[in-house]
């Protein structure tokens, strides 16, 4: 981490949460909170987990019927939320 304290705070979080790999925990907590928005809040009740790891977001989704409509749009789903992010952090969707 910089010892600079000219640099602007958002870079100063930005190195402190690579520092201390908080990153990939920051980015799988931005997500969960915008699942339910960005999908509704149906999707969101018959979701029961939300993972990433190394850029594969696991889906764990409790009824079959909407697990087998949610993988036919999975591209769109990894679209919407990298989008969202303003960053391309979903780089596949995994649902089961």
């Amino acid at each position: 981490m910089k010892k600079n304290n000219d640099q602007p705070l958002r870079d100063a979080m930005k190195d402190m949460f690579q520092e201390y790999k908080l990153a990939p925990k920051l980015h799988e907590t931005q997500i969960k909170s915008l699942w339910e928005r960005l999908m509704g809040p149906q999707i969101g009740t018959y979701t029961s987990a939300l993972r990433l790891k190394d850029g594969v977001l696991t889906l764990t989704i409790v009824s079959a019927s909407l697990k087998q409509e949610l993988s036919y749009g999975k591209e769109k789903i990894r679209t919407l939320l990298n989008e969202e992010l303003g960053d391309e952090l979903v780089k596949e969707v995994v649902i089961r």
